[in-house]
């Protein structure tokens, strides 16, 4: 099993878009993919119609200091596609930095319950939320991979900063470095602000930069109304290819496999 995080400190940079559209492209491959939406705002969750604030049975309930371990097969709930699964969010989520303040062990409870579907699933995506907090670390915790999407307009340049710094003091507790990738997103050739900040993309952060970009396509809208991915409602489009090429760059599929053979 291979955990994705998709993080940025930053909101409304496509980051439920880049979990939801991975995730259907896989899951459209034969893969199982679990998403869990770790943002009290629920995007992810709201995505499948769910209302993250009037939700039972989500992410929070993970973090219950009054239960026994949870089984987490109890807060799965399926797509409208095959082999897509997903573990919602509540509102709730909110108040765990108030209420668990500086409990040790808090930071794995992620990773801790993904151990109980590791046999289940081939990829799991996490949908994080922008602020730095319990949340954030679990995820950070518990991925092999994190994806930074980065809204091509300058002000983003701020939270992908942000998350950077985030990341290196993460770094620290890790036994070995957390790999990354930056990827733009909402790109519009048309706009001046669109190409000035890919180009200060490769200046600043060449090392880690994916290569392509997500398009601004408004399909993506379309998609998150039917409750479906794109990558598997209209998998040709613009916005589903590059997806793809998302897939292809990154050798998702294969860091599966080469998993699978050093086990």
């Amino acid at each position: 099993m291979r955990v994705y995080a998709v993080s940025n400190q930053k909101g409304g940079v496509g980051k439920t878009t880049s979990v939801v559209s991975l995730g259907g492209l896989l899951a459209r491959k034969g893969y199982s993919v679990l998403m869990l939406d770790l943002d009290p705002h629920g995007s992810l969750t709201s995505y499948f119609k769910e209302d993250p604030d009037e939700i039972e049975n989500t992410v929070y309930d993970l973090f219950d200091l009054n239960t026994n371990e949870i089984n987490v097969m109890n807060l799965i709930r399926n797509t409208n596609v095959e082999g897509l699964n997903y573990i919602p969010a509540s509102t709730a989520l909110a108040t765990l930095d108030r209420q668990l303040g500086s409990r040790n062990g808090m930071g794995l409870v992620i990773a801790t319950a993904l151990k109980q579907v590791s046999e289940r699933y081939d990829f799991v995506f996490l949908d994080c939320t922008p602020m730095l907090g319990v949340l954030m670390v679990n995820a950070l915790a518990a991925c092999n991979h994190l994806l930074i999407p980065v809204q091509t307009e300058f002000l983003a340049l701020k939270g992908l900063d942000r998350m950077l710094h985030t990341l290196e003091m993460i770094q620290k507790s890790r036994s070995r470095p957390l790999e990354y990738t930056i990827i733009p997103t909402m790109y519009d050739q048309r706009t001046r602000a669109s190409v000035a900040t890919v180009n200060e993309l490769k200046v600043r952060y060449s090392q880690n930069l994916w290569d392509g970009l997500i398009p601004v396509d408004t399909l993506f809208r379309d998609a998150s109304k039917a409750g479906t991915p794109l990558t598997v409602l209209k998998p040709w489009e613009k916005g589903s290819l590059a997806y793809r090429k998302l897939v292809e760059d990154l050798k998702i599929e294969e860091s599966l496999e080469q998993e699978a053979l050093s086990t």
